[in-house]
């Protein structure tokens, strides 16, 4: 019996990750399909409509550009073309000229780096310019019209991988979302496992949050690279041309939800220095993280809706203000310092949130009641 329960958390752990295999699988499908679908087409235009004997730049040069990342493809199929074009010129120059050996390899490989790395600074763009140049120093003897195809062949590629995109695209908004919906899934939890490490006076949880909350980054770069690829295929495909308002608005709550994680992590690594130190905590304060977190719940709901569906952004600012109002300077008045910033970091997210609900960063702030009181205010002595 011992040595089946020994066995369990291994079949579980495959299990966990034929399950994230399974998930990475469905979720590059269609870049997998993009990509196939442009290899086979670029090679048939240079080949058929161009009459290109071996036009292999054209089926990588689709290939690249697309990739399985969403993210800046324009931008991709520029650097990959150029890179294309640098590496096969400075290739057939030089070789023409020198010959082909391993020293004439490296020093193509480095002039033709150089120039691209002076040019512009994208990786593809050197990286294809010395992978290029390589081709042509062993492979592909260089000269005659040789040159001038294999940049056609690449700017093929490039055309063709833009246009599949337009044909075949990804929805410009759902991967986006779902981003930005589980960024905010884990900004609920952390705070839940933060409220719950204050009330019982445990380190435990609030570190466990303190972990959730610093893997948090690499989604948020997923986020921003998924809303750079939206944004182009808004622009190039016809089918999509009216999610570009929906794909604004959601482009605009990439930076207060970083900045919210920020504050959140910030809130819990004190929330942890408050329970180690044992400081006086007064209940309230616990019930304002709560609040919160069952707030960004309803942020999190109201990413997913659909246009039309609730909750909306009113009803985001709506919960939102609810946990604003109570945030009163009273529930930290005999508080110690980490209570004192945890109070402040609840305050910043706060703000940040409603950004993500549609509201001014000015207006925001103006729903918080004041720290100090207004000096027109002050008893006269």
């Amino acid at each position: 019996m011992a040595s089946v329960r020994g066995l369990r958390p291994s079949a579980s752990s495959a299990k966990d990750r034929a399950r994230r295999s399974a998930l990475r699988l469905r979720t590059s499908a269609l870049p997998i399909l993009q990509c196939a679908v442009a290899a086979g087409l670029a090679w048939w235009v240079a080949t058929t409509l161009i009459g290109h004997h071996s036009p292999f730049f054209a089926p990588i040069a689709a290939v690249v550009s697309l990739g399985l990342s969403l993210g800046a493809r324009l931008r991709r199929s520029f650097e990959l073309v150029a890179g294309v074009t640098v590496g096969i010129g400075v290739g057939d120059l030089i070789i023409s000229w020198i010959g082909s050996g391993p020293w004439q390899l490296c020093l193509v490989v480095a002039l033709a780096m150089s120039t691209a790395v002076l040019l512009d600074n994208g990786p593809i763009f050197s990286m294809q310019a010395g992978s290029s140049a390589v081709l042509v120093a062993t492979l592909i003897p260089p000269g005659g019209s040789g040159g001038v195809d294999r940049m056609l062949d690449a700017l093929v590629g490039g055309l063709v991988g833009v246009a599949v995109v337009a044909i075949i695209p990804t929805h410009p908004v759902r991967r986006a979302r779902k981003d930005a919906a589980g960024i905010l899934s884990t900004a609920s939890s952390v705070l839940s496992l933060v409220a719950d490490g204050l009330v019982a006076n445990d380190p435990e949880p609030i570190e466990k949050a303190l972990r959730k909350a610093r893997a948090t980054q690499a989604a948020i770069d997923g986020l921003r690279s998924n809303l750079v690829g939206g944004r182009e295929i808004s622009r190039i495909s016809p089918l999509y041309w009216n999610s570009r308002p929906r794909l604004k608005r959601l482009t605009a709550t990439a930076d207060p939800i970083d900045n919210a994680m920020r504050n959140i992590r910030v809130l819990a690594r004190r929330s942890l220095t408050l329970v180690r130190d044992d400081e006086i905590l007064d209940p309230r304060l616990v019930v304002q993280v709560e609040k919160l977190a069952k707030a960004v719940e309803v942020l999190e709901e109201m990413i997913l809706a659909e246009p039309g569906q609730q909750p909306d952004q009113a009803e985001g600012a709506r919960v939102l203000r609810s946990v604003a109002k109570e945030l009163k300077p009273s529930v930290v008045a005999d508080a110690g310092l980490s209570a004192t910033v945890v109070f402040a970091q609840i305050r910043s997210v706060v703000v940040d949130l409603m950004q993500v609900a549609g509201v001014k960063r000015i207006s925001a702030i103006a729903t918080l009641p004041p720290t100090v009181p207004h000096p027109a205010y002050e008893p006269e002595h």
